[in-house]
């Protein structure tokens, strides 16, 4: 292993590849064959790396975007090897995602609720109004954003957590900058280094908001979901951490689709057909995203939540290849839904929040409104304009040619400030919804923003868009398409003479009509109704119930009797005397598995097909000539949460089903390179599945008397009776011993935070036993009793869909297959022999040996790494 030479979080790094943190103290003779040491460093900005710019050349494909200096994102792409347009059934599959209940999703437990916003008023009103609408639903909300938006959350009733950052400056960076890419001017200026400091605050801060007290009242909190908007760039890192749901949602399209080019985007040049094309922009644009802010995600990843930095290949598109379900807040009578948006992308319609039902309006306005024809509206909301002077002038003179009165806000740009015409009012801070309603403005000009846009559509306005960055050309293009204005005109390109020209067009007979036809489509649909059921939907609830009382959130694992557990439940049989606290483990409902290797391009997302396209792998023809047909599985289909314990050969050692967990319940801890198989199981890599893992702890430690085998050894032994324990949402690969020196690169404060996180459910289940009835303690109590009856069989179960889980899905991954039953695939006469401890632990050594160069391997699959391993001993 050598040291690497670009920064890692823009290696072109293969999944076999592992890891290694630079401060890692390795025994030669236990270092993985094929790895790289990784320094995560400092925050500090790298002057080597030209953010503006990215270029790649393969045998397939050479690609290129850029910031040019107007702020626009364009990019270019050169086919070396003719292709086809994707196929519909080339690019997107179903999904089948774990544990969601298709039939009693409206069943749901009382949860507590972060929303994570990065953004603007006009971002964080959406979700005001979905947070309001889980409140009544018996949830506890909180929404985690800027400072400046505190204010107007209490008052609508929900808990506000600061993750910091100052929006306004970071609107004044965007309108240089879309998509938080810096331009040439920022490359200069210093802009850089500012604004990636504020975005490593707003990280920290989203983390905080998942597990620190309520701000104002002390009250703790633990998040058992998070919703969150992409900008927020912690949400996925957060929910992978704490083994949580994440639903993302947005007011603009940001998932893969061949159907339009991804709204940041200009397409300079492309000898790809249109629906490619477009797809691959939404590689191009991740990529340019991850390029300036991976650096920061993979120090929070390591530092902080002491999971594993991720490269070119698995940063850029997690979110696609992972399969985090979407709930768009954008009306599909604007955008209607794309026919590759699979079954968990949904688009609901705006969120609208109510504010008109209180307003009065100033004495002032109220005499302009009455004083002459309906006024058009003007304004910016949170874009910070650079000329705000100039931007007046234009205004003020190309309203007066046009002939109409108007309103113009002041906003965060600051317009007006000089003589106003007779013809202006500039306004203050002024609900949209009262303004646009009944008539009292025959149109809006407006920057693009999402919110501003659908409550002028939704009240029947036609509208003009003077786009300034990010989604604003996109919904600018949309209102045009759709006829109810004009072509957007970018900011930077406005003048009297075509604003004139705009204004003219929206107080048209034919704008005013498709306006109003509008207006009645999307006034159909209940947007934050719809957002609030999708939630729901995608939710593990199978996973996610309490087994005693299921209206309640199961938050504890019991191994010993394989039943997910309340706060409540627990500390009533504690209290009973029934259960031992202590060998209990905090139950993850979900989990993420951000380094699996695809088996295929498609299940990969776009991210897949960009590198396969860009090097022309073999892989190439799944996509345009036999696309892969089935389902896609985001997790173990398993319904009560899934073995921790699985151990298989699956496509060599590094892809064996891996862990994501919690600590053991009995046994002594084996510490040290090797805890990545902590408490491995019993006749790990021969077939049977008994064995429990669990969540890294100290890796070091234990390999310094006889390094990685040695830790390994110890631990084969120690846990040989342990029952399986289920604590996560995937059957996932038992974690390589390098993971495990992730886990122990955390930062004392981190590890500090994980043990109050343990805290906090204790005390909420202490409370929740306090307020409760005799009757219900004791109806725990029996419905435990009676459930004891039953462990044998719960064990046995969990251990028959492991394997059948583990045997269908590599069998699947080799023959392109769907995925077999588990009864079909259980299949006992494979297993070998039992044998004595003495025998398994010279065997294991053996095979595992074996395993470490099997994984070096490509594409090797169960059958091939079982004949080797059963090998007669020579």
């Amino acid at each position: 292993m050598g040291e690497q030479t670009t920064p890692f979080h823009m290696q072109e790094l293969d999944d076999e590849v592992e890891v290694l943190p630079k401060a890692a103290d390795i025994p030669p003779e236990s270092e993985p064959e094929r790895s790289t040491i990784v320094d995560i460093g400092s925050i500090q900005t790298d002057p080597d790396i030209n953010y503006a710019e990215y270029k790649s050349i393969g045998k397939g494909l050479n690609s290129m975007a850029r910031v040019l200096p107007d702020g626009r994102i364009v990019i270019s792409l050169d086919l070396k090897q003719k292709l086809p347009d994707l196929p519909a059934e080339g690019r997107a599959q179903d999904i089948e995602e774990f544990a969601v209940d298709k039939t009693q999703w409206k069943k749901y437990p009382s949860l507590n609720i972060v929303i994570m916003i990065v953004g603007s008023r006009g971002d964080v009103q959406p979700y005001v109004a979905l947070g309001k609408a889980l409140v009544t639903d018996g949830h506890r909300v909180r929404i985690a954003s800027h400072e400046t938006f505190r204010t107007f959350v209490n008052e609508a009733g929900l808990e506000f957590f600061d993750i910091g950052g100052n929006p306004q400056d970071l609107m004044a960076y965007m309108v240089k900058n879309p998509g938080l890419m810096p331009g040439m001017t920022s490359l200069t200026n210093g802009d850089i280094g500012r604004k990636r400091k504020m975005l490593t605050e707003m990280i920290n801060g989203c983390w905080l908001s998942c597990h620190s007290p309520c701000q104002e009242t002390g009250r703790t909190f633990a998040a058992d979901a998070i919703i969150s908007n992409p900008p927020a760039f912690a949400h996925v890192h957060c929910a992978e951490a704490l083994g949580i749901p994440l639903l993302l949602s947005f007011t603009m399209p940001w998932s893969p689709t061949a159907a339009f080019q991804h709204p940041l985007v200009n397409i300079q040049s492309s000898n790809a057909e249109s629906g490619l094309t477009n797809y691959l922009s939404y590689a191009l644009a991740d990529i340019m995203t991850w390029q300036g802010v991976g650096d920061l995600v993979n120090n929070f990843r390591t530092r902080t939540l002491g999971l594993e930095p991720l490269s070119l290949r698995s940063g850029p598109g997690l979110i696609d290849r992972v399969k985090i379900p979407w709930t768009y807040c954008m009306s599909p009578a604007l955008v209607p839904k794309p026919d590759d948006w699979k079954n968990y992308i949904d688009v609901v319609g705006f969120y609208f929040l109510d504010l008109a039902t209180k307003y009065t309006p100033p004495d002032d306005l109220a005499a302009f409104l009455a004083a002459g024809e309906a006024p058009m509206y003007i304004g910016f909301g949170s874009v910070v304009v650079d000329d705000a002077d100039a931007m007046t002038n234009t205004i003020f003179e190309a309203t007066a040619q046009a002939g109409v009165r108007a309103l113009v806000s002041a906003g965060w740009g600051g317009l007006g400030g000089r003589s106003i015409p007779p013809h202006i009012f500039i306004l203050e801070n002024v609900p949209h919804d009262w303004l646009f309603s009944e008539e009292r403005v025959s149109a809006v000009v407006h920057h693009g923003g999402a919110g501003t846009t659908a409550v002028g559509l939704a009240k029947g306005r036609p509208t003009l868009v003077i786009p300034f960055f990010g989604d604003q050309l996109f919904w600018g293009n949309m209102i045009h398409k759709a006829g109810a204005g004009p072509e957007p005109i970018p900011h930077k390109k406005l003048n009297v003479e075509n604003l004139r020209g705009g204004l003219k067009f929206v107080v048209s007979p034919a704008a005013k009509n498709a306006a109003k036809r509008l207006a009645e489509l999307i006034n159909r649909e209940d947007g934050v109704r719809g957002g609030v059921d999708s939630f729901y939907r995608h939710l593990p609830l199978l996973n996610m119930r309490c087994d005693l009382d299921p209206s309640r959130l199961a938050v504890w694992w019991s191994t010993e009797y394989c039943l997910k557990l309340s706060g409540f439940a627990a500390q009533v049989l504690g209290d009973a005397k029934v259960l031992d606290f202590s060998s209990l483990d905090p139950h993850r409902t979900k989990e993420y598995d951000t380094r699996k290797e695809v088996s295929n391009p498609v299940t990969g997302g776009a991210s897949a097909i960009y590198w396969t396209v860009t090097h022309y792998y073999a892989g190439i023809a799944k996509i345009f000539y036999s696309p892969v047909q089935g389902i896609i599985k985001t997790t173990t289909a398993i319904p009560h949460g899934v073995m921790d314990i699985v151990a298989g050969v699956h496509e060599g050692f590094y892809n064996a089903p891996k862990l994501y967990g919690s600590k053991v319940r009995k046994p002594g801890k084996v510490t040290g390179f090797a805890s990545g198989l902590k408490e491995g199981g019993k006749g790990l890599f021969y077939g049977y599945y008994d064995g429990i893992t669990g969540l890294v702890r100290e890796p070091y430690e234990g390999a310094q008397k006889e390094g990685f085998i040695g830790a390994v050894k110890g631990s084969l032994r120690s846990f040989a009776n342990a029952t399986i324990r289920p604590a996560g949402g995937i059957v996932g690969l038992i974690a390589h011993p390098v993971r495990g020196l992730w886990k122990s690169a955390q930062s004392p404060m981190a590890q500090k935070q994980e043990q109050q996180q343990r805290q906090v459910r204790i005390y909420d289940g202490v409370e929740a036993a306090r307020n409760s009835t005799q009757a219900q303690k004791a109806e725990t109590v029996q419905k435990f009793n009676q459930l004891k009856a039953g462990t044998k069989e719960r064990k046995k179960r969990y251990r028959e869909l492991a394997e059948a889980e583990m045997y269908g899905e590599q069998r699947s991954e080799e023959e392109g297959t769907a995925p077999i039953s588990p009864q079909a695939a259980a299949n006992p006469t494979s297993q070998p022999q039992q044998q004595t401890p003495e025998d398994e632990d010279s065997k294991f050594i053996c095979e595992l040996e074996m395993a470490k160069e099997l994984s070096l391997a490509e594409q090797r699959g169960y059958e091939r790494a079982m004949a080797q391993i059963n090998r007669p001993e020579k």
